[in-house]
């Protein structure tokens, strides 16, 4: 994204700067002054298993809170508790770009599913004018199937060559919120009487989603100044995905699960809610970015001068695995993604540029801000390689001097030592990761599971290959204006 002011060059630069500083300072130190790299490998190793544990411990938290909020019938709750939820409506937008009619078809059937009144639902079925002729073949079939089920069905079709905007899927969005707009206001609703769920169109609600996040809505001192986000699972297609593809899946959901554990630090993701208030208010998600899901944190959260934040749901939304028309083509599509989401380091820019112009968000609050958004991304390009790469290379280079020293010769041992500890991570996530699990389809094996246990094992390559790389690659083009231009659709495949 450009900025239009001159130092924000500078700031797109300092994330990529401080990754590649930190391989060729790793490599230099193994090379010229061994010892030194010893020991800093092993304060980082140490800091990373650190942030293992503390990882572990979120993680077992919030599946803990996921499991227990599931067992909850939601709607009972929210028709026990809560006066004048029937005055609300949930606005429900799914974008979409390429998919065949069976996907659209299984989340609509999903939402007819939900147990909250579907007479509440006003469904916005966002096509692309780009493929308009095919999405209007779709759209009739669906319309012609759903649309007695809610209260309304639109349908809209986001025009293309639009001036400012690039191919994205918050330019459709952006259009198809303002079309919503239009009807809302038809009809004479208030805002703030409307809550807003942004899906992928391949995504699977829980049928207590809405109950919950009414609930959860009407419960919040000022509901409109939140979002809300659920666990996010890769469930659709968990069992026919290829084992890299299901290690993405599970610690994407790993990673939402620790960041729920910590409001103070959670963006939105993915799918996600919030009242039509304030999407309104900050004028949509932006259309000319590509990673407009966390944007619209980070745009109400300055429009409110802080005063904004993220409620947790521990209720989850479930969506496909990454897939392609064979392995190769699968893997591709899965760095992509990750390369996608990588290109969140263009929030870096904006948030400093932004606090300069909010004078009434307190200094500390942008500095812990920045932090987590700096070291975030520092982390995921650097941490895989340095451990698992890097770390052994003063060993390598090492003299016999150095070789001879206490530390050089316990060194392996220590590295070792610390790397097996982690590996008990590894084996807590791998338990959890069999209770997300979804019902095995009768075309599997019964020992399939088998294969869900083995592909543990890949983690370090994957971590490398599918997390670190994509990380480099979208800081580093982000570093040198190589900007991605265009959003990249994941394919979607039964």
């Amino acid at each position: 994204m450009q900025y239009g002011r001159k130092e924000a060059r500078i700031y797109e630069i300092i994330p990529g700067a401080l990754v590649w500083i930190t391989f060729i300072g790793a490599v230099a130190l193994s090379v010229y002054t061994p010892l030194w790299a010893i020991y800093v490998i092993i304060l980082f190793d140490l800091y990373w298993l650190f942030r293992v544990v503390y990882f572990v411990i979120f993680v077992v938290y919030s599946w803990n809170r996921f499991r227990t909020s599931i067992r909850i019938q939601w709607f009972e709750k929210l028709k026990e508790e809560k006066e004048g939820w029937e005055e609300l409506f949930h606005l429900i937008f799914l974008p979409m770009y390429g998919e065949p009619f069976e996907i659209v078809d299984e989340a609509m059937r999903a939402l007819t599913q939900s147990h909250y009144p579907k007479e509440k639902f006003i469904v916005v079925l966002a096509g692309e004018g780009r493929e308009e002729e095919r999405f209007r073949g779709v759209a009739e079939k669906i319309v012609e199937r759903y649309a007695s089920a809610f209260h309304q069905l639109l349908v809209t079709v986001h025009p293309p060559g639009v001036p400012g905007e690039i191919i994205s899927k918050g330019s459709n969005l952006h259009y198809a919120a303002r079309m919503a707009r239009d009807y809302i206001d038809g009809q004479q609703i208030p805002y703030e009487k409307v809550i807003v769920s942004a899906f992928d169109i391949d995504t699977i609600v829980h049928a207590e989603y809405f109950s919950c996040l009414t609930h959860s809505y009407m419960s919040q001192p000022d509901p409109t100044r939140a979002s809300y986000q659920p666990v996010v699972l890769y469930n659709n297609n968990m069992w026919d995905s290829p084992a890299a593809m299901r290690l993405a899946a599970f610690s994407t959901t790993f990673w939402i699960l620790t960041e729920l554990a910590r409001p103070d630090r959670l963006f939105t993701f993915s799918s996600h809610s919030m009242s039509f208030r304030a999407l309104v208010d900050v004028g949509f998600w932006e259309n000319d970015m590509i990673n407009e899901d966390s944007r619209i944190f980070l745009q109400c959260y300055m429009h409110y001068n802080g005063q904004y934040s993220v409620v947790p749901l521990y209720i989850p939304v479930s969506m496909d695995t990454v897939a392609g028309p064979s392995l190769f083509g699968s893997l591709i599509n899965l760095y992509k993604q990750q390369r996608r989401w990588a290109w969140g380091v263009e929030h870096f820019p904006y948030l400093i540029l932004k606090f300069q112009q909010r004078p009434g968000i307190p200094f500390s609050e942008k500095i812990h801000r920045l932090w987590l958004q700096l070291e975030g991304m520092y982390t995921w390009a650097t941490a895989p390689v340095i451990i698992l790469i890097l770390g052994w290379l003063p060993l390598y280079f090492a003299d016999s001097a150095v070789k001879t020293t206490v530390l050089a010769q316990n060194a392996p041992h220590i590295l070792a030592w610390l790397m097996n500890f982690s590996m008990v991570g590894i084996f807590v996530l791998g338990l959890l990761s069999f209770t997300l699990l979804p019902t095995r389809p009768e075309r599997h094996d019964p020992y399939a599971f088998i294969f869900i246990i083995a592909q543990w094992v890949l983690l370090p390559i994957t971590i490398i290959l599918f997390s670190a790389l994509p990380a480099i690659d979208a800081q580093t083009r982000f570093m040198l204006g190589k900007y991605l231009g265009s959003f990249n659709v994941t394919q979607k495949m039964r």
